[in-house]
C-alpha cells in the first residue's frame, strides 16, 4: 500500500463513522498531513454539539469503532475535552477528540507505507471548506438534536 492508498483508506474510515452518527452532522475537511512514510487525515465536526449532547455522540462513535473491531487504546473522560482513541484492525490509528469550545475533530494516522505523492481527499464535506483560511472556524451549525441544550447565537439566558 502506498501513502495515496492509505489515504483513501482514511477517507473510507472516516466517512463510516460519520454515515454513524444519526441525526447526521456537519463537518470540513482538516488539513491532510504527511510524514516520510505516513498520512493523517483530519475531519472536523461543524455541527454544534452541546456539552449535554457530547456523551451520546460518543457513545455512538465508541460502539460503533467496537463494532467495527476496531481496539479501543485509551479513553479520555474528562467534561470539557473528553476524547477515544482507537485502532483499526489494519494499524490505521483513529481519535475523535473534543476541542476547545466543544470543537470536535476526528483523526486517522496511517500506518508507515510506500512512499508516494498524496492528493485531497475526495469525500464531500458537509459543511463549508473554508479554503483559503488560515483556521477553521468553531463550530457555527445548529442541530436540533445535537445541538440542544446550547443557547442560539445572541439569546440571552433567561432567570429562574
Amino acid at each position: 500500500m502506498n501513502m495515496q492508498e492509505a489515504a483513501e483508506h482514511a477517507d473510507v474510515v472516516l466517512d463510516a463513522v460519520l454515515k454513524e452518527i444519526e441525526p447526521s452532522v456537519n463537518w470540513t475537511h482538516g488539513p491532510t498531513t504527511t510524514g516520510s512514510c505516513t498520512v493523517t487525515r483530519r475531519r472536523t465536526v461543524m455541527t454544534i454539539v452541546s456539552a449535554e449532547r457530547r456523551g451520546s455522540l460518543l457513545g455512538v462513535v465508541d460502539r460503533f469503532w467496537r463494532k467495527s473491531g476496531y481496539r479501543i487504546n485509551a479513553v479520555n473522560n474528562d467534561a470539557d475535552i473528553p476524547a477515544i482513541y482507537a485502532e483499526t484492525e489494519n494499524g490505521f490509528g483513529v481519535s475523535l477528540i473534543v476541542a476547545d469550545k466543544g470543537q470536535i475533530h476526528f483523526d486517522v494516522d496511517t500506518p508507515c507505507v510506500t512512499p508516494s505523492e498524496v492528493a485531497d481527499s475526495t469525500s464531500r464535506a458537509t459543511a463549508p471548506t473554508y479554503e483559503g483560511m488560515e483556521h477553521i472556524p468553531r463550530p457555527n451549525i445548529r442541530s436540533d438534536f445535537w445541538s440542544a441544550g446550547t443557547l442560539a447565537a445572541g439569546a440571552a439566558a433567561s432567570s429562574p
